[in-house]
């Protein structure tokens, strides 16, 4: 339990860093974000707990493959609010598309034989 408390507190410290650090300035919040550490972390604690190097090269293959369609929310947000559209609204367009964009990545992919 306490080992699940320190992921959980060293996760949730990161996500509250790079919000404080994107009100400051929005080029070091977004360096800070656009690193995969949320994806380092999850690769660390599946290791950690698992010890399973191939379960950690499936879960990076996988976040590769859908690091793509991820991309459709930083192009539809900005779009939305910039053209006046309320930012809860755009953000839920916005995540809407994205999971629309993962199905269709997933599909397409098992058609040329990849599984995720």
């Amino acid at each position: 339990m306490l080992y699940s408390l320190i992921k959980l507190m060293i996760t949730s410290l990161l996500v509250v860093a790079i919000a404080e650090i994107g009100k400051r300035s929005s080029l070091f919040g977004a360096v800070l974000a656009s690193i995969p550490l949320v994806s380092v972390l999850g690769m660390i604690w599946l290791y950690i707990d698992t010890h399973n190097a191939k379960k950690v090269a499936e879960l990076a293959s996988s976040i590769f493959w859908l690091t793509l369609p991820s991309l459709i929310l930083f192009v539809s947000l900005p779009f939305l609010l910039q053209h006046g559209v309320n930012f809860f609204l755009s953000l839920a367009v916005s995540i809407g598309l994205t999971v629309g964009g993962y199905f269709l990545t997933v599909f397409v992919l098992s058609k040329f034989g990849i599984g995720l």
